[in-house]
């Protein structure tokens, strides 16, 4: 059983002793701290709860609502909702907050509660240690009978959030009903499958649904890896779809599958829309340390600057303010577009990628021919209770630290940056494990590099 504490939320397994999964008890104490956290600047009294198809949603839903009531908060619960519906539902509501009840691509014992600020926007990592801070110190007053909140049913911000994507001005719609693009999307059995037909009908693109059902029994691992994806791989090599479409649980992840069944890379999604943004406004970029060289490369071309942040979406999209970027995002086919919101959208990345595809008249895989190529291996190691992490990190320093091929980077973990490629550790922000991340190449290079680094870490376990 975990519960993990962190810049990313408050994430955990259902089931088990409180202080050490995501039950009941713990779910009120977090929603509470959060709570008065933000009644020292609220102006409206209002929150936005919205959750993805896991299974165990329905309590998590029921627990945090009624909390937020009984803390005298007016409840806005948009029922089944992306994250970034959610995200842009505060703003549209003029809401103090939003609860995210999801746990993005974690399995379906997990679940989890993002927070958000007034302007949908997850928390600073300085907020977010503040109500963490509140939560341990269990200091609550609740809402006197008079005083009770409410709640409010509102199922129309899927549709608000469809209207606000057509409306951008880089989504070319003409363009893409011209082309009469027909895709295929596996949305997991989660939220995904409410909300993509209706952006499919807006745009006029013809669509086929794998794993429609909002059920929340994942149809196979949620997280939008090759490895994780034969079915609708298998599918798109039958032939007739144009393109092939994953999302996460949550829908703030997008992967893309070209028309003959191979993978066009997750890495490449923010690449592809980065590129056909900058095409159209000149601008800087941001990714994550974990992300393609790519991106960088992409930016350069079009005159730009990229930067890299530390993983996690808020230092992000903090980065992005800091330096001015007109698209952003991560690696793990996460887009930012400011123009939207400030936070990963794959309804955003869908639109943009299909208006790019249709201006330039070419199929998936003949797009992605025309960017660089790297190929980047993605590894973990399993923690236990006596891993000491910093320790590793350390001796990864130190290993790298006389190589005048390298430079070290440990805003993040460690990264370890060569001429022709790069290796990053870190401890995950949403498991309890070490992700291995290398780029190189080619993937023998990639896996290899990441494999020598992880054979350290063993050594020292």
């Amino acid at each position: 059983m975990t519960l993990i504490k962190s810049i990313s939320g408050i994430r955990g397994t259902i089931g088990g002793p409180t202080g050490d999964t995501l039950n009941p008890l713990d779910i009120v104490k977090f929603t509470t701290a959060y709570a008065q956290f933000i009644a020292r600047n609220a102006k409206t009294r209002k929150i936005v709860v919205g959750r993805d198809g896991r299974i165990s949603g329905l309590m998590v839903r029921n627990v945090v609502v009624g909390t937020l009531m009984g803390m005298g908060y007016d409840v806005i619960d948009i029922g089944y909702a992306t994250t970034p519906t959610t995200e842009l539902a505060v703003r549209m509501a003029g809401a103090d907050g939003g609860i995210i009840i999801t746990a993005s691509h974690n399995p379906r014992q997990w679940n989890a509660l993002k927070l958000l600020n007034s302007e949908g926007e997850f928390l600073t990592a300085a907020d977010g240690a503040e109500v963490l801070r509140m939560a341990e110190a269990e200091d609550f007053n609740y809402a006197e009978v008079d005083k009770l909140g409410t709640c409010t049913i509102d199922d129309s911000y899927n549709k608000r959030h469809i209207d606000a994507v057509l409306a951008l001005k880089l989504v070319d719609r003409e363009a893409i009903k011209q082309r009469k693009f027909r895709v295929c999307a596996d949305t997991i059995n989660s939220v995904g499958g409410i909300i993509l037909p209706d952006l499919f009908n807006q745009l006029g693109v013809d669509y086929e649904i794998l794993n429609s059902a909002c059920t929340g029994d994942f149809a196979h691992n949620p997280e939008p890896l090759e490895k994780n994806l034969a079915g609708i791989m298998d599918k798109m090599k039958e032939g007739g779809f144009d393109l092939g479409i994953v999302v996460d649980p949550d829908v703030d992840r997008l992967a893309f599958i070209c028309e003959d069944g191979t993978m066009f890379g997750e890495e490449y999604t923010l690449v592809s829309v980065a590129d056909y943004v900058l095409s159209h406004t000149k601008g800087n970029t941001v990714s994550n340390l974990s992300s393609t060289r790519a991106l960088r490369d992409v930016t350069e071309k079009h005159g730009g600057q990229y930067t890299a942040a530390a993983v996690g979406e808020v230092n992000v999209t903090t980065k992005m303010k800091e330096v001015g970027a007109v698209i952003g995002g991560e690696g793990n086919g996460g887009v930012i577009y400011p123009e939207s919101h400030y936070g990963r959208d794959a309804l955003v990345g869908i639109a943009l990628f299909l208006s790019s595809l249709a201006q330039k008249g070419c199929t998936v895989s003949e797009l992605r021919s025309t960017f660089p190529d790297y190929q980047i291996a993605k590894n973990r190691i399993d923690l236990t209770p006596e891993t000491d992490v910093d320790a590793i990190l350390d001796k990864v320093k130190e290993m790298f630290a006389n190589d005048n091929s390298a430079t070290v980077n440990d805003i993040d973990g460690v990264k370890i940056d060569f001429p022709d490629r790069w290796v990053h550790l870190r401890k995950s922000n949403t498991e309890p494990i070490i992700r291995v991340y290398s780029e190189a190449p080619t993937m023998e290079l990639a896996d290899d590099l990441g494999k020598r680094l992880m054979q350290v870490v063993y050594n020292m376990q």
